[in-house]
């Protein structure tokens, strides 16, 4: 055997360990935006205002639902295995909340530790109507064409 036909086989199986090897590191997807520990001791408790904190931030992620003096800045960093379910590793929410007068009221910092797992609930909420089947939908409007002047 020569000694060109001996490396072939090599450099499959180095190719194929290179492929497998890529196709197990996980994946990083970062979500968000987090504001530098240098911006957020820009913003003063008390004095700053919205124009302030937008000025130094930028907008925010979210703006809480019943009150739009709640301003959330939320990231997050993600990491996926091969076909595994995404993990979170790294979060972080900044909550900034304002007075009437729209100055910083409360400015807190969380991580990851201090959320909360959310489980839903399997209750279904009952509509009106009745459930038809997938056949009366597609069948159910034969013949109930009208003329259209």
């Amino acid at each position: 055997m020569d000694n060109k036909t001996t490396r072939i086989p090599l450099i499959m199986l180095a190719g194929l360990a290179i492929a497998f090897v890529a196709a197990c590191s996980p994946r990083i997807a970062t979500r968000g935006h987090a504001p530098d520990p240098e911006q957020l001791e820009q913003i003063s408790v008390g004095e700053s205002t919205k124009g302030d904190v937008t000025n130094i931030l930028g907008s925010p992620s979210s703006v809480a639902a019943f009150d739009e003096n709640v301003w959330l800045y939320i990231s997050s960093v993600t990491e996926t295995v091969a076909f595994f379910e995404p993990e979170t590793v790294q979060q972080k929410v900044i909550l900034i909340s304002f007075d009437a007068a729209n100055r910083v009221e409360i400015l807190s910092e969380y991580d990851l530790e201090d959320g909360k797992p959310v489980i839903p609930t399997d209750r279904v909420t009952p509509t009106a109507g009745r459930e038809i089947t997938i056949l009366q939908q597609l069948f159910g409007n034969l013949g109930r064409f009208s003329e259209q002047k």
